[in-house]
């Protein structure tokens, strides 16, 4: 069974977003992975000192087929330090990972299995 690792920012940890609901359109969309046989897991980041341990703790974890980077990481154009942060993190941890973008938090299963 393929493996796929989700990384975001943690809506709950965002000012002015609805975190909890946001969060449990998140965990619908990981569930959906079971559906197309892909074991999936993801990892909320907070944008504090603890988000590089977190993405290495993860990305270490298992020998992952894919990684998708979320839009929260990607889009908002004052974060694209921590952006190229996640990619360089990617390649040096899970080398052997194709990256996917996904276009928002529902559609992370299509992401991945563009790489699949």
């Amino acid at each position: 069974m393929p493996r796929v690792l989700i990384l975001g920012i943690d809506p709950r940890a965002v000012p002015g977003m609805d975190g909890d609901a946001l969060r449990v359109a998140l965990d619908q969309e990981l569930a959906r992975f079971g559906a197309h046989s892909i074991d999936a897991s993801m990892t909320l980041i907070e944008l504090d000192e603890s988000a590089e341990p977190a993405i290495v703790a993860a990305l270490s974890e298992h020998d992952w087929d894919v990684v998708v980077i979320g839009g929260g990481i990607r889009k908002p154009e004052p974060l694209l330090p921590l952006f190229e942060q996640v990619v360089n993190l990617v390649r040096r941890h899970a080398p052997k990972a194709a990256i996917a973008f996904n276009t928002s938090g529902g559609d992370s299963v299509e992401a991945a299995k563009r790489w699949l």
